[in-house]
């Protein structure tokens, strides 16, 4: 009798281990590296054009457009040489939008302030109080509104729940910072996207919110399954915006899911998205959590392509002249074929990468954690130029001028 039990319990444990095997082996094959195709949801298109020279708002938004492609056709090249500094007294992780001869920015420490896109000196600033990670938004609204989110007070790294667990959206006039209205909304690191009389952010407590943009009234609110950390992108009138359950959303303007795609199933689960998508070529890319970059369709949702990097992409991709850009934190920077994903170079930076990339004409930005902003050629990969400050995304420009993010200070350079 006893012996036949141990007979019935080894069959088990090897039915068990069979069992656990090929799991393993099923998740190890669905999270692969899928290579792309060039005919499949892809549409080859010119990059965007720059506003004109004389444009009130030539920089509007985080990544410069609704696209979040961050990437603009200026004849700028380096070596650059600052001609003025403006001390942010502490972290500035996102960029400023640039319009009406102004900077727009937040520090961490929840100072907004509006500084001369020519001098740095600043022409106003206010306090919230409240922890930032985003970039705002620029709108003709009221003669020039500026729209911009924020965390919840200190300490800002509160999950869920808890007292003052909250966040706001504040449109300011862009000339005197003077409040138009504000909302609150869950804590949000959720850039704004400004698409007409209409404005659209996540937020923590996995909404995407629609407002509109002169009074602030909320037009719809859909709740997703997961909190949403990067910004909105938007192209063909449809919404897209990545989420912590690992799930890539496709959304109407009038807030109705269209599709849902994820990540790759892994061993351990799936991968999260941090990263604000960029939309070109009829494809959306994104970075995730489990390392990878991913481009799926932006009709369908269907994933077209996923590539490995080593390390957690927080970054969101750059995309421009059929390459797709993105920093990981292996301490390399990759660019890839935008429609089948293959490593066309990378550079080994010898630190973690987390912010986004940027591209001005044929030169593409990144930085580092180890705070150095470098500037490669777009197409090689090679070493144009470097800077010892910078952090997260480091640059953005009008024509005939870059604007440098360091740490805590920003910089106004022209070439040399």
């Amino acid at each position: 009798m006893r012996r036949r039990l141990l007979i019935v319990l080894a069959a088990i444990a090897v039915l068990v281990a069979g069992l656990l095997a090929g799991l393993v082996i099923y998740r190890v094959q669905q999270a692969k590296d899928v290579r792309g195709s060039s005919t499949a949801e892809f549409h080859p298109t010119k990059p965007p054009k720059p506003p004109p020279a004389k444009a009130k708002v030539p920089w509007p938004m985080y990544g410069f457009d609704a696209t979040r492609t961050r990437a603009v056709d200026l004849a700028l090249r380096p070596p650059f040489r600052p001609v003025w500094s403006y001390g942010a007294g502490s972290l500035v992780e996102f960029p400023p939008a640039i319009g009406y001869g102004r900077l727009y920015f937040s520090t961490n420490a929840g100072r907004f302030a509006a500084i001369s896109m020519k001098t740095g000196k600043r022409a106003w600033k206010l306090d919230l109080h409240r922890c930032v990670a985003a970039s705002p938004a620029i709108g003709p609204h009221a003669g020039g509104t500026v729209y911009a989110v924020f965390l919840n007070r200190p300490p800002c790294n509160v999950a869920s729940g808890g007292h003052g667990h909250d966040g706001k959206i504040v449109a300011f006039s862009a000339g005197q910072g003077h409040i138009h209205w504000q909302r609150t909304i869950g804590p949000s690191e959720s850039s704004p996207l400004l698409i007409g009389d209409r404005l659209y952010v996540g937020d923590w407590n996995g909404d995407v919110w629609a407002f509109d943009a002169d009074n602030g009234k909320v037009l719809w609110k859909r709740r997703l399954g997961g909190a949403i950390k990067g910004a909105i992108a938007s192209a063909g009138g449809r919404l897209y915006v990545g989420a912590y359950d690992g799930h890539l959303y496709c959304l109407s303007t009038a807030g109705k899911v269209l599709w849902r795609a994820s990540s790759q199933r892994r061993l351990y689960g799936n991968g999260r998205f941090y990263s604000t998508p960029a939309l070109a070529y009829g494809r959306v890319y994104i970075g995730s959590t489990d390392g990878k970059v991913y481009s799926f369709g932006a009709t369908t949702g269907k994933l077209r392509w996923s590539t490995s990097t080593g390390g957690y992409v927080y970054a969101s991709p750059a995309v421009s002249n059929g390459l797709v850009f993105a920093g990981s934190y292996s301490g390399r920077f990759y660019a890839f074929d935008a429609a089948t994903g293959a490593e066309r170079w990378h550079f080994d930076a010898h630190g973690k990468i987390s912010g986004s990339a940027t591209v001005i004409g044929n030169v593409v930005y990144f930085a580092t954690l180890e705070q150095r902003t470098y500037a490669l050629n777009a197409r090689t990969g090679k070493q144009l130029w470097s800077y010892p400050d910078g952090k997260y995304t480091p640059v953005v420009a009008v024509a005939g001028r870059l604007f440098l993010i360091g740490y805590g200070t920003v910089y106004g350079m022209v070439p040399k």
